[in-house]
């Protein structure tokens, strides 16, 4: 199989379409990290992905008849663009079956590009299967995202590039992992060449396919995934891409979306290039790993795997990238309810800056603070200020971690609910963004019971974030619990989070 795929990825026709992207040192990464870290900028292609290497490859080895049949693929973007550019360039028609919730400038750039776009399903998967179908029907040509050999090939000539511009045998490699087609072509050729080399694959913590399929010992379909990193959100991997992955690849390690947040600011500081999350994968997993390791002096490469960063996503990576690179601490903070205990409190936190203040008066005996205070020492510093706040007498709890708080409750401070009772039921949930979805929600959600809390943000049309308190009489609780499964949203019951407790229960 290795002689086999080393041919094809030595052979494999990209630059048609395709640039040799730089590898770029970063600069303050490595200073902070202590490592060399070299940057393979695939982010830098006309498409701003690495995706049309193996989509050029795969419609350029199909014969005549094929081509002039047209083509068809399904994408949440970034193959879709390199399929759309691929087929035009070859001179064939391409339709694009892409997930209703795709970030409008992927299904924009694939309009663009001459691409028909057909918008079907809620994921990549079920895209997917309307791509075969209509495959089937029509008698396109199926182009595979991710499980096909020469798409696979094509992707692999990045790795025959890092071979080439490393001035020293790289000790790891870290590729982001959706599908597995990326991470299986660089893996046959790099270890053809240095069977020493690390290769290290990078997913989210919610879509850890490969991760799940290696430890099953084959690929297995994941109940639902995160699409925060659309460009990886994929339920299975593919089982050629499976097969490599097992025999290459030394290690998955996954990531938060904090983590990937923060490896887009430093992306950003070392390039002022602005990654997409499932871009930024590779930096995130390498700083975990070194961290976790206290590597020190080796020679790293992360591949930016793409660029298509809707605009209105920025805010979201912005607020939380800070709490991703441990440079902001949020606490809950009990004080007295009394003349000068705010000028107290902000004598104890001294010099530091303060990120966010968050108050409103609740009882006449103590007042709770939501407060971010900005850290330069990490997790350390945020430890040592819960300690000296606590030794000082306050009541204090660290938010940092709490998802409830970081995501909404940091938005509603406002005291307690006049009259609240103790039917109320806090529920978070997430949804697809589309048109129309938070009227579809309330309309599921609020047909039955009283809605007394509601708070919704969307995050640049990757999916809807939900806080809704809900009044439930203890005799209604089974039934609204068997109303939430049947809604087939992903929800989490927040009523004993102690941030609610602390602010809105």
């Amino acid at each position: 199989m290795l002689d086999r795929y080393i041919k094809r990825i030595l052979t494999a026709q990209v630059y048609a379409v395709a640039i040799e992207s730089a590898l770029q040192p970063a600069a303050k990464l490595s200073e902070r990290l202590g490592n060399e870290v070299l940057l393979k900028r695939e982010d830098q292609q006309p498409v701003f992905s690495f995706k049309l290497r193996g989509a050029y490859n795969k419609i350029a080895l199909l014969d005549a008849d094929e081509r002039s049949c047209g083509v068809i693929c399904a994408s949440a973007g970034n193959h879709a663009q390199g399929v759309a550019l691929a087929a035009g360039k070859l001179g064939s028609k391409a339709t694009i079956v892409m997930p209703i919730t795709t970030p409008a400038i992927k299904v924009e750039a694939v309009r663009a590009l001459g691409g028909e776009v057909l918008l079907e399903g809620l994921t990549y998967d079920e895209a997917s299967d309307r791509a075969k179908t209509l495959s089937a029907e029509s008698g396109l040509t199926l182009i595979p995202a991710f499980d096909d050999a020469d798409v696979i090939a094509g992707q692999g000539t990045i790795g025959v590039e890092i071979a080439r511009q490393c001035t020293t045998i790289p000790d790891a490699i870290f590729v982001p992992v959706g599908g597995g087609g990326l991470i299986a072509g660089v893996a046959v050729y790099i270890k053809h060449l240095y069977p020493d080399t690390k290769i290290i694959g990078v997913e989210p913590e919610e879509s850890a396919s490969m991760h799940a399929a290696l430890k099953a010992g084959k690929p297995v379909t994941l109940d639902r995934v995160g699409i925060f990193a659309d460009g990886v959100s994929v339920r299975r991997v593919g089982d050629e891409s499976f097969s490599l992955c097992k025999e290459y690849v030394d290690e998955i390690i996954l990531v938060s979306t904090d983590e990937l947040c923060a490896a887009i600011k430093d992306i950003f500081l070392d390039t002022r290039a602005i990654t997409e999350p499932a871009g930024a994968l590779a930096v995130a997993g390498l700083k975990k790993k070194v961290a976790a390791e206290g590597w020190q002096g080796k020679s790293l490469v992360a591949i930016n795997s793409g660029a298509n960063m809707g605009f209105d996503r920025l805010k979201h990576v912005a607020e939380r990238a800070n709490l991703g690179e441990q440079t902001e601490g949020i606490f809950s903070v009990q004080i007295p309810e009394e003349k000068g205990a705010f000028l107290r409190f902000s004598k104890l936190l001294g010099a530091r800056a303060v990120t966010e203040f968050n108050y409103r008066l609740s009882d006449a005996n103590e007042a709770k603070i939501f407060v971010g205070v900005a850290l330069q020492e990490g997790l350390r510093e945020r430890d040592a200020i819960a300690r000296e706040l606590a030794e000082a007498g306050y009541g204090v709890l660290d938010l940092s971690e709490n998802e409830l708080a970081k995501t909404h409750i940091r938005h509603m401070v406002g005291g307690l609910m006049p009259g609240s009772d103790e039917s109320e039921r806090l529920i978070r949930f997430e949804f697809p963004e589309r048109p129309g979805a938070l009227l579809n929600f309330l309309e599921s959600v609020g047909a039955v019971w009283n809605i007394s809390l509601f708070h919704y943000r969307n995050h640049g049309s990757d999916y809807g974030r939900v806080l809704a308190g809900v009044q439930v009489p203890d005799a209604e609780r089974s039934d609204f619990e068997a109303h939430l499964q049947k809604l087939g949203y992903p929800y989490w019951d927040e009523t004993e989070n102690p941030a609610y407790r602390l602010f809105l229960g």
